[in-house]
C-alpha cells in the first residue's frame, strides 16, 4: 500500500503507512487475498479518492462510508460506480436533490469522476470490501487512516465545503473547523432516510455560493451525458 500516484498528499499521509494499525490492516488484506476472498474496489483503486483530487486542489468533501460490495460497481469513490452500472439508490436521490436545487439534468450513469477532477474528493470512511458482504472491512483501520485525510484538510487547506450527510459522515467530520470551512449536514440521501432532511437541503447551491465568495471557482455539478471508462 502506498500513494506513488497522489503525490501531493504525501507529505501528509506518507507516515501513516508506517504505524502500526497500517500494519495490522495490510496483514489483514493480505490474509483475505490469501484466502482468496474477493476484494473491492481492485488494489489499484483502493486511494482513488486521493488520485482524482490532488490536496491542493480540494474544494469539497463529500464522506460516504463503504464502498459499493457487489461486481463491477466500486472504484475508489463514494456514491460513485463505474460506467455501465446502474446507478445506485442513494445517488439517484442524489441527482434528484441537484436538480431540485440547480436544475441540473440527472445523467444516466453514475460515474462521478468529473467531479473528482473539479475538487470534489469523494472518500469513504472504509476503503474495501468484501464481495457481498456490507460493513466487512469496517474496525480494521481504514477509518483510522481516513480520519488522518479529513485532519489533513482541515489543516492545510482554506475554504473547503464538507458535505456531512448522515450521522457517520457527521461525526467523521467533527474536526473540522467550522470557522476556517463551511460545514453542511444533513440527512443521509439513502431512500430510508432522503426524506427526513436531505431533499430540500440546497447543499450544491449553498456549496458554490461558499467557493465563489472566498475568491474559488464554483463545481460544476453537470455531470456529462456521454462517458468512457
Amino acid at each position: 500500500m502506498a500513494l506513488d500516484n497522489a503525490p501531493s498528499w504525501q507529505p501528509w499521509l506518507n507516515a501513516e503507512f508506517e504505524a502500526p494499525y497500517m500494519q495490522q490492516l495490510k496483514q489483514f488484506l493480505q490474509q483475505q487475498k490469501a484466502a482468496k476472498k474477493k476484494i473491492y474496489p481492485h488494489s489499484t483503486h483502493w486511494f482513488h479518492a486521493l488520485e482524482a483530487t490532488p490536496l491542493d486542489r480540494v474544494k469539497v468533501v463529500i464522506i460516504g462510508q463503504d464502498p459499493y460490495h457487489q461486481p463491477g460497481q466500486a472504484h475508489g469513490l463514494c456514491f460513485s460506480v463505474r460506467p455501465g452500472i446502474k446507478t445506485p439508490p442513494s445517488l439517484v436521490n442524489i441527482y434528484k436533490e441537484l436538480h431540485s436545487d440547480l436544475g441540473v439534468t440527472p445523467v444516466d450513469h453514475g460515474y462521478l469522476e468529473s467531479w473528482a477532477k473539479q475538487g470534489v474528493l469523494l472518500l469513504n470512511a472504509v476503503l474495501t470490501v468484501e464481495d457481498s458482504q456490507a460493513a466487512s472491512h469496517q474496525g480494521k483501520g481504514w477509518e483510522q487512516f481516513t480520519d488522518r485525510v479529513i485532519a489533513t484538510v482541515n489543516e492545510q487547506c482554506e475554504h473547503v465545503v464538507f458535505l456531512l450527510w448522515g450521522s457517520y459522515a457527521q461525526k467523521k467530520g467533527a474536526v473540522i473547523d467550522p470557522q476556517r470551512h463551511l460545514v453542511l449536514k444533513s440527512a443521509h440521501p439513502s431512500p430510508l432516510a432522503a426524506y427526513r432532511g436531505f431533499f430540500g437541503c440546497k447543499h450544491f447551491s449553498q456549496a458554490n455560493e461558499y467557493l465563489q465568495s472566498c475568491g474559488r471557482d464554483p463545481i460544476d455539478w453537470q455531470l456529462p451525458g456521454e462517458i468512457s471508462s
